[in-house]
């Protein structure tokens, strides 16, 4: 043993000679980094049918409107409405990202439970069930109907096939099998339309100072800012959140403690699905109007969102989220709006390869 050997195994370190994973050459892989690549396969093969439509979905360019304003006037109304749009993303990737770090599994059906929450909504809004119920109203009953699905797959589907041992990338590809078959049962349900909520289908936007916007949307970034705060500290001070960041880090360890898994996992569930149903309400009110393809469109979005933030954690996915929304809509005073979608994966990419985790993801080795 030579002496820079010896001082280096006294100071507790390990030699490289004995290390393989060093001795390899350094070679890590996070696990960040491969669900990326293979999301992006998945968005070659997407972005085709989904590009036009979910530009769109990002929200109207309001620079004509804002025509003859300064340019600083112009940059903050497009941060506010930015702002808008990434708080949606961020509501809805929360429960993505909640439900990938408990179960490992990644959701393709997560923009259908979007779309259902818009269009409970709007059945309720719009009279057309023989009553009409206020939009406040109708969103809250939204949200407990997409709860209340949340906990049908996971009782009914997922449950029961992680329990017979079913390989996580077949319940990957059952997610893709579900999300046809949901949005299509919405289609038939539905229509192919595009409906505007009865409540609030007109706005007029007030001044304040120099930004300009609307109730409903000045509505959505309230609320949506304090649903947020709501899920940070049930993660941070409850007992359940506590169980579920246990959960995420070691489920059989929190097993072997005395935690209820499955009851963890089914609470997961019903809170990520009936986060997105609340996004999907604010989508249809405060830009494309509610269709039977809303989380579909919005779904790379999502997935961008929760990479960006990093895999499995919310906070990650809130941080995510308000990002590629602001940089998206702040992209369009300078660039076509068609270009938002590449702006959005563009900024994925960058902060990706400076830090390949996400912005709040941790490290990982894989092989």
């Amino acid at each position: 043993m030579t002496g820079r050997a010896g001082s280096r195994l006294l100071a507790g370190q390990h030699d490289p000679v004995d290390d393989p994973g060093r001795a390899a050459g350094h070679r890590r892989f996070s696990v960040p980094r491969l669900v990326a690549i293979a999301l992006v396969v998945v968005a070659v093969a997407l972005i085709s049918d989904q590009a036009m439509g979910a530009t769109g979905l990002l929200g109207d360019n309001t620079l004509v409107a804002q025509a003859g304003r300064s340019f600083g006037a112009r940059f903050l109304n497009t941060v506010v409405d930015g702002l808008v749009v990434g708080l949606i993303i961020a509501l809805t990737s929360v429960g993505l990202s909640l439900i990938f770090g408990v179960t490992g599994l990644v959701n393709f059906a997560h923009g259908e439970l979007v779309t259902f929450g818009a269009v409970v909504a709007w059945f309720l809004n719009a009279g057309t069930w023989g009553f009409q119920v206020a939009l406040p109203v109708a969103t809250v009953l939204a949200v407990v109907a997409g709860s209340v699905f949340g906990a049908g797959l996971e009782k009914g589907i997922f449950g029961p096939l992680r329990r017979r041992k079913v390989p996580n990338i077949s319940l990957i590809v059952t997610t893709i099998g579900l999300s046809l078959v949901v949005r299509h049962v919405i289609l038939i349900w539905f229509g192919s339309g595009t409906q505007k909520y009865r409540d609030y289908a007109t706005q007029v936007a007030k001044d304040y100072g120099p930004i300009s916007i609307t109730d409903v949307k000045l509505a959505i970034i309230i609320v949506s800012l304090l649903v947020l705060a709501l899920v940070g500290l049930l993660l941070m001070k409850t007992k359940l959140g506590k169980a579920m960041r246990a959960v995420r880090d070691n489920r059989d360890l929190a097993e072997a403690s005395g935690i209820d898994v499955r009851k963890v996992i089914l609470a997961t569930w019903m809170g990520g699905a009936a986060l997105a149903a609340l996004g999907g309400v604010f989508q249809g009110i405060g830009f494309a109007g509610v269709s039977w393809d809303l989380g579909f469109k919005l779904l790379l979005l999502m997935f961008a969102g929760v990479i960006l933030g990093g895999l499995g954690t919310a906070f990650g996915a809130m941080v995510g989220g308000i990002l590629i929304g602001v940089v998206t809509q702040v992209s369009s005073l300078w660039l076509s709006t068609e270009f938002k979608l590449v702006i959005a994966f563009a900024a994925l990419i960058i902060v990706l390869l400076v830090r390949p985790q996400g912005i709040l993801g941790k490290k990982e080795r894989v092989g």
